[in-house]
């Protein structure tokens, strides 16, 4: 069988402190270390040898992944960093407190925004200071581009073309692969393998620094198994026809 391994990043300083954080680069809290490193040792105990490894331009997803791969003594694989497995977009809401967000605009709007599939946040202005044009990481890439705003359907737009070209193919070749990303850009790979309808993905929570281990039959992308190795921590899992899920 081949593996696949999804993993959202460790707790961040914006999860602990309630906040919208999308592009903005962060790092983990001492809590993100200890379940980034616990995901390590859980990956270890199942004896996956990877092949290579993918991660966004995020700090917090990066740095999850470094602690991962050296608690399962696997530091040396290659690692490929995109952009497009950043977090999704949240406009105009990046860096505001949720709880305070749901007191200006309401519950229902707020509700709205965060869980439904194809509704934007208000998109940043160009001169914002959150505009991902002010980070370094991105200035090889041409503003228009870039995100200022994204539903979970526009995250889908841009993470599934490079999951479907970059990794898929060591997939079907295969070779054991992790990804260390976000909530929203692994809930589109989620979409993707498990053919979730869009009515349902936003309801699917990928918790911090717990790896999602997916077998598939060799040569193929067809499920033989899912689960979450932290079984304490484990969310649902969408069913599949012919999968085992746990």
């Amino acid at each position: 069988m081949t593996s696949l391994v999804l993993v959202r990043h460790g707790q961040s300083q914006w999860n602990l402190e309630n906040r919208f954080t999308g592009f903005h680069d962060v790092g983990l809290t001492a809590q993100g270390v200890r379940e980034a490193k616990k995901a390590g040792k859980l990956l270890a105990k199942e004896g996956i040898d990877f092949d290579i490894a993918f991660t966004s331009y995020q700090r917090r997803a990066i740095k999850t992944l470094w602690l991962a791969l050296e608690a399962a003594e696997q530091f040396h694989i290659p690692v490929t960093k995109d952009w497009r497995l950043n977090e999704r977009h949240y406009g105009a809401l990046t860096g505001l407190n949720k709880q305070e967000t749901r007191e200006k605009h309401g519950d229902e709007q707020v509700h709205i925004w965060r869980r439904s599939f194809d509704v934007p946040p208000p998109a940043l202005d160009m001169d914002h200071e959150y505009h991902p044009s002010k980070d370094k990481k991105y200035a090889h890439i041409d503003p228009s581009v870039l995100p200022t705003g994204e539903s979970l359907k526009m995250t889908c737009a841009r993470v599934l073309p490079y999951f479907e070209d970059q990794v898929v193919p060591f997939l079907k070749a295969n070779s054991n692969v992790i990804i260390s990303a976000h909530g929203n850009s692994l809930r589109a790979i989620l979409k993707e393998l498990f053919d979730v309808a869009d009515k349902d993905i936003p309801g699917f929570e990928f918790p911090t620094g717990n790896p999602l281990l997916i077998e598939f039959e060799d040569g193929t992308l067809d499920i033989k198994s899912a689960k979450y190795l932290d079984k304490k921590r484990a969310k649902e899992l969408p069913e599949i026809k012919g999968a085992k899920t746990a």
